[in-house]
């Protein structure tokens, strides 16, 4: 389209993965592969969250939130991605790519807001083990969920608001897989100063203080272990909150890892990397953390399992 003297851009040229194209399908299969993975992986979560009663817990309830969570979040790009590679056309609308932007901003901070969620439950079943049920009601359980939703939704909004204002003109290719916010600001012909501003602010909201709330609550958990020191005790709470665990290191692992540690040489290929490590390596590997280190998860299979073979 064209506005007076100025080009504007109508849709934008994703270059996709490093990948020689000798190797196109045989990475094409690959992601194909994980990304059913992850969709059988998390699914199955919530459907055994759903149909055993013994799971019914705000654990298991905010579980089931992070794994639909997941499954959103690895397929706002992948569907995308795994298309460009099979038919060699990469190019994406420009109302598209601010869905999908807006998409991968809501379910990637959601993951962040349950992820504390999930934290603070095992904080208050391993400090206040006795008040726990009173503490973790199912209300404050739901009030959780939707204030992520709430405060996820109105941060991914903004963000795509500030973007639809900027003017994009010659230039519209993104050396990048999906439409990533800073990719897109380096794109943009208008002052980016604003969205810049806004950038800061609301990372350190979203990312740095529920990664310090989860580090918080960790911390009290143990200092409360040490205090009464026990084989047992610490077997109980690595089994209660190494699954946890685990998934909180590997989400802000890569996060801290891409956006803490820049590298000089090569930047848009680690970006790259570190971008598919966190949207889809992450969500594909967590079904696999709470189902092989859960011995609730495991028990919930066999019962559903065993029903089945009863009614049959």
């Amino acid at each position: 389209m064209t506005e007076g003297n100025q080009t504007v851009i109508s849709w934008f040229l994703l270059l996709g993965l490093p990948i020689p194209p000798e190797h196109q399908y045989l990475f094409y299969f690959l992601f194909l592969a994980m990304y059913l993975t992850t969709i059988l992986g998390n699914l199955i979560i919530i459907i055994l969250i759903q149909l055993d009663s013994h799971l019914h817990t705000p654990m298991y309830s905010l579980l089931s939130n992070l794994s639909f969570s997941d499954l959103c979040f690895s397929s706002v790009t992948m569907p995308k991605l795994l298309k460009n590679m099979q038919s060699q056309v990469s190019s994406i609308p420009y109302a598209g790519c601010l869905a999908q932007m807006y998409f991968f901003l809501l379910f990637g901070d959601l993951e962040s807001f349950l992820l504390v969620a999930m934290a603070y439950d095992r904080y208050v079943a391993i400090c206040f083990p006795l008040r726990y049920t009173s503490i973790m009601s199912p209300k404050l359980c739901v009030s959780l969920v939707v204030l992520s939703w709430v405060l996820t939704t109105f941060h991914a909004m903004l963000h795509t608001l500030l973007m639809a204002r900027l003017s994009f003109c010659e230039d519209n290719v993104i050396p990048h897989f999906f439409c990533d916010m800073s990719a897109l600001l380096k794109l943009s012909c208008s002052d980016t100063h604003v969205n810049e501003l806004v950038i800061f602010v609301t990372g350190g909201l979203i990312l740095v203080i529920p990664f310090v709330l989860i580090i918080v609550s960790y911390a009290r958990i143990v200092s409360s272990i040490l205090k009464v020191p026990s084989a047992r005790g610490i077997r109980k709470a690595f089994s209660t909150c190494g699954s946890h665990l685990s998934v909180v290191s590997l989400f802000y692992g890569t996060l801290i890892g891409l956006y803490l540690c820049p590298s000089a040489n090569n930047s848009t290929v680690k970006d790259t990397v570190m971008a598919m490590m966190y949207t889809v390596v992450t969500p594909m590997l967590n079904p696999f953390i709470y189902s092989l280190r859960n011995r609730d998860m495991k028990g919930a299979l066999g019962r559903v399992f065993c029903k089945k073979k009863i009614m049959v």
